[in-house]
Parts: C-alpha cells; structure tokens; sequence
C-alpha cells in the first residue's frame, strides 16, 4: 500500500492511494481512512473493523509520507 499526501502549508489537503490490494474491504475501507485522516490531519486515526490489515498498512504509507515532509 502507497499514499500520496499533499499538503496546504502545515494542513493536509488531500490523500491519494498510488497503490493498494485489490480486495474488496480495501475499497470499503480506503475512504473512511482518507476521510479520518483529513479530520485528524495526522496518522494517529482508528482502524476500520474488518479491514485491520489494509488500515495499519495504510497508516504506516500515511506517516512515512508525513516524515518525508519534514
């Protein structure tokens, strides 16, 4: 799984999945994720039920990507 994060300033402004699985519950749960992590504005978010994998994965491409950022 790889993200892209843009940035505003400091803000996130937007999350992009460059790469993910082809699942199912990855779909489902691909939005939620972006969408908790636009209101957190950080990888400290909740994982989605049923899609634990696909989320830790996730918030693991999302802090690399906030790192990277500096």
């Amino acid at each position: 799984m790889q993200v892209e994060v843009t940035f505003e300033g400091d803000k996130i402004s937007s999350v992009r999945m460059l790469q993910q699985p082809n699942h199912p519950q990855t779909a489902a749960a691909v939005p939620k994720l972006i969408e908790e992590t636009l209101q957190a504005q950080s990888a400290d978010i909740d994982t989605v039920s049923g899609a634990t994998i696909t989320s830790d994965g996730y918030v693991t491409s999302l802090q690399a990507a906030i790192d990277a950022k500096g």
